[in-house]
């Protein structure tokens, strides 16, 4: 009983791992705005170099503002983005600073914990102003000191801290999604990098279902601005969230089918086990079955009697593997901190590979029972 108890505790376990993990990556990437497109410039081949799509300057503002207007999208921001040291008092931390407008707080459900979000006329008029995210907070502010209204240095540039952003912790990839800082894209773009193009547009379409319709529009008015003929490849790439939370699903699939197989295999061991208890059994009452099928019992009822044994023990190890499986579960849960999900087709499944175990692994000791010789069993010492 001991191999089905390990095996279907195993297969519970594992899979409530897999299944977590996988609604925990789902979750994560939700929170990140599960209907967000990306739109980023791409990569070109100049005198037989592949460009980086880093280096090109093919978005430009008027992109933005074609996109924005968009009939399945909801809300556009340009994103550009600065990599440099904050500064306050006698205490840095290196970051960088993403220049949005105030819509990336709305695609990217960023929430606002204390002050405010700058104004369209802070972005107009490349006001030097910030949000940071509770990372930043607690590197530049450790004693407990209010953030808001406190002037931090980018580099060499004053930014005034209007608000603070509510803590979201990391993401699935393991990067921390509190270690951000907001400013006005006018404000990268003219104060810190001197550049007029922009590095990226995030969008969110009008609901998940119309994410592919968003896409196709975003890339047919992308062609149309950029003045690209048919034969031309794109400039540019779009990308959705909902294709990254796809990759990630297939991967996270895979690794819980493999966790299921390599739970299975102990099943397949605890049912080899079965066989072979009960084939030492029929061994060693050989001289009972000889006695009962001399006094009338048939080929049939001898089958009967071992096969329900091997159901018995299956079935029985498999209900205490149940409940093994799902203790374990909410050990690795609570002392692990792993998120699991218990899905009730699991148990549904173990318990019937175990039936099916029993059957399957009891019937070559049952039938070798029933095909004894009633005199020569009663014989066997």
């Amino acid at each position: 009983m001991l191999g089905i108890i390990i095996g279907v505790g195993s297969v519970i376990a594992m899979l409530a791992i897999g299944e977590g993990s996988k609604q925990s990556i789902q979750a994560q990437i939700a929170e990140m705005g599960s209907n967000m497109i990306m739109i980023r410039p791409g990569a070109e081949n100049r005198g037989g170099v592949r460009q980086s799509g880093d280096n090109m300057q093919t978005l430009k503002l008027e992109d933005y503002y074609a996109i924005k207007k968009a009939e399945h999208v909801a809300a556009a921001s340009p994103t550009v983005n600065s990599g440099g040291r904050l500064i306050y008092g006698s205490r840095n931390y290196p970051a960088s600073v993403t220049g949005v407008s105030p819509d990336y707080l709305k695609i990217r459900r960023l929430t606002v914990d204390r002050g405010t979000v700058f104004t369209e006329h802070q972005v107009a008029t490349a006001a030097k102003v910030c949000l940071i995210g509770k990372t930043i907070i607690d590197n530049l502010f450790p004693d407990g000191e209010d953030p808001v209204g406190k002037v931090i240095r980018f580099n060499k540039i004053p930014m005034t801290i209007i608000g603070t952003l509510q803590e979201k912790g990391y993401n699935s990839m393991g990067q921390d999604q509190d270690n951000v800082v907001l400013a006005p894209y006018t404000t990268i773009q003219k104060r810190v990098l001197a550049i007029t193009y922009i590095q990226g547009i995030n969008a969110s379409a009008v609901s998940e279902d119309a994410i592919q319709l968003a896409m196709d529009e975003i890339t047919e008015i992308l062609r149309t601005t950029h003045k690209l003929r048919e034969r031309d490849q794109n400039d540019f790439n779009v990308r959705s969230q909902q294709e990254l939370s796809n990759m990630m699903t297939s991967t996270t699939d895979l690794l819980t089918v493999l966790l299921a197989c390599i739970a299975g295999i102990s099943l397949l061991v605890g049912g080899i086990g079965v066989m072979n208890i009960m084939y030492v059994s029929v061994t060693e009452r050989t001289r009972e079955i000889g006695l009962r099928m001399s006094i009338g019992a048939k080929g049939r009822d001898i089958l009967g009697q071992f096969l329900i044994e091997a159901i018995l023990i299956s079935c029985v190890g498999g209900i205490i593997g149940v409940f093994i499986g799902i203790g374990a579960a909410f050990v690795i849960k609570f002392v692990f901190m792993w998120p699991i999900y218990i899905q009730p087709y699991s148990i549904v499944l173990s318990f019937t590979v175990c039936t099916v175990t029993g059957v399957f692994f009891g019937w070559y000791p049952a039938q070798k029972a029933s095909n004894l010789d009633p005199i020569e069993a009663i014989r066997y010492e």
